[in-house]
């Protein structure tokens, strides 16, 4: 399986635009060409049009240098991550492979030819100075014909704009501007299919701009929005094995979790309390993934940085054939999860929540004067938590009052994210305190874990009949970082409780 970043825009090719010439109507160097090319390509999707609801295309092509099975995940703005296979000998058929990468979308119903496209292109790449490319333009006519008990078949003509291996993003906006000049409008589908299908589309869940938005319903909803799709773009991720695909994955959840408890005055908390404990769950299953990860990180790391004359036996090979064990049995938890009917079922109860929200009466107030008293209540609980945690002697008590504060720090950092549209900079004063002060919790709780592991280690170097001198040193350095996170605490604590942090909290 190949992989790659697409990033691109699609405008109107209105009556009279003509690329002709089109380094003369651009004002960009667009070497030799056009190269022209027959595309042909039928969409995959199930019957109610899971996949391209969610953003996703699913397609098999013929034609052009990129032949094959094609699978587009949404990456972000104007970006979407391409994944293919080569065409194989089934032709209505997708590959299993990336049918397992599509069932946050399809929640497993069925995948069939919902559409088939021809496209005559002409393509013209845009060079810079040096003769790399930067861009491709492209102009196609577009012949399209649905599939199904109806078919309907319609003709147009597009032009894409895609970013080169060394493009940048802002010339996507110079070339735009020029197009735009020039008569070009921006397209109202972001895919070839979405504009073939719309009629088939059912309506569609309006969720607000957080950025516009002015009730404290529109603004929590518009946060949870954003973090559901968060956590179903990182699903593919995960199954992948991407790099830090977990951690987002279990960010997301969290958010989720932490507004729906922050905000219960707005969206009813009795009626989201299965979702909330349903959150709790699916972030727990990833996380011994996540804990593998950054423990392994963390002692690979401390093992790197000691001199050679200190580390007894071979420490680095029993180092890694443990945390190999220990990530390859975290990630089949975490993928076992991911294909069970109870994560599915996780994720019916979030279209639940976005498309018949249960919105109490306090959702219509105004966003600056009913968040804040939401966020108060979380900033509370966290004084709470680290009062508790300082009456506590050193020790395991203290540790896990500590991680309780983390926890409940975490809460309230997610709901002060969540208002900063409407709050502005008071909220990103407060939130950018609270991450120097939940790192350093953060890096108390690593050495709590990481100081056991370090100590099952040492007994099993003795066990094998090694040495566990390395792994002693290692504990001991632990201890002493986890000790001078908790001497910088007090400070950091008492700079993030100023007043011109916390005092819109007061309403």
């Amino acid at each position: 399986m190949t992989t790659m970043r697409e990033t691109e825009r699609k405008y109107e090719a209105i009556e009279g635009l003509e690329l002709l010439d089109p380094a003369g109507l651009l004002g960009f160097d667009t070497g030799t060409g056009p190269q022209e090319q027959d595309l042909a390509a039928v969409y995959f999707d199930t019957a109610d049009l899971r996949l391209i609801r969610g953003g996703v295309t699913l397609r098999r092509r013929e034609g052009g240098s990129d032949a094959g099975w094609h699978l587009k995940l949404p990456a972000g703005k104007d970006s979407r991550e391409e994944l293919r296979l080569p065409l194989g000998r089934s032709a209505r058929r997708p590959p299993a492979e990336l049918v397992a990468l599509t069932r946050v979308y399809t929640r497993g119903a069925p995948l069939a030819p919902v559409a088939e496209l021809d496209t005559r292109r002409r393509r013209w790449v845009i060079v810079g100075a040096d003769g790399q490319a930067l861009a491709e333009l492209v102009e196609d006519h577009v012949t399209a014909k649905t599939m199904g008990e109806q078919t309907t078949t319609v003709s147009w003509r597009e032009v894409e704009v895609e970013l080169g291996e060394h493009g940048q993003r802002k010339l996507l906006d110079r070339i735009e501007r020029r197009l735009l000049k020039v008569g070009a409008q921006r397209a109202g589908f972001s895919s070839k299919l979405g504009r073939v299908l719309a009629d088939r589309m059912p309506p569609r869940v309006v969720t607000p701009n957080p950025d516009s938005a002015r009730s404290a319903g529109d603004v929590v909803l518009a946060y949870l929005a954003a973090q559901a799709q968060r956590l179903r773009r990182y699903d593919p991720l995960v199954r992948r094995d991407a790099p830090d695909a977990v951690h987002q994955m279990r960010v997301a959840a969290r958010r989720m979790r932490s507004a729906l408890q922050a905000f219960g005055r707005v969206i009813d908390r009795d009626d989201t309390r299965e979702l909330v404990a349903e959150l709790k769950w699916v972030a727990g299953e990833l996380g011994g993934a996540r804990d593998a990860e950054v423990m392994g990180e963390r002692i690979a790391s401390m093992l790197t940085e000691l001199p050679d004359e200190l580390k007894l036996g071979p420490v680095h090979a029993a180092f890694t054939r443990s945390f190999e064990r220990r990530q390859a049995d975290a990630r089949d938890v975490a993928l076992a999860a991911l294909d069970s009917d109870r994560y599915l079922a996780l994720h019916d109860r979030i279209d639940v929540l976005l498309g018949d929200s249960p919105v109490t009466a306090r959702a219509t107030r105004k966003a600056k004067r009913e968040l804040p008293k939401s966020v108060r209540r979380a900033y509370r609980r966290v004084e709470s938590r680290m009062a508790d945690a300082d009456h506590q002697p050193p020790g395991e008590e203290r540790d896990r009052a500590l991680h309780e504060t983390r926890k409940a720090a975490k809460r309230l950092r997610y709901a002060t994210e969540a208002v900063r549209p409407t709050m502005g900079k008071p909220a990103a004063r407060l939130r950018k305190r609270l991450k120097f002060v939940q790192e350093l919790l953060g890096e108390h709780q690593d050495s709590a874990v990481s100081r056991p592991v370090l100590r099952e280690l040492a007994a099993q170097a003795h066990v094998d009949g090694g040495n566990g001198f390395t792994y002693g040193l290692m504990y001991a350095a632990e201890a002493a970082r986890a000790e001078r996170a908790e001497n910088n605490l007090p400070a950091t604590w008492k700079r993030m409780r100023k007043r011109k942090n916390t005092a819109w909290l007061k309403g």
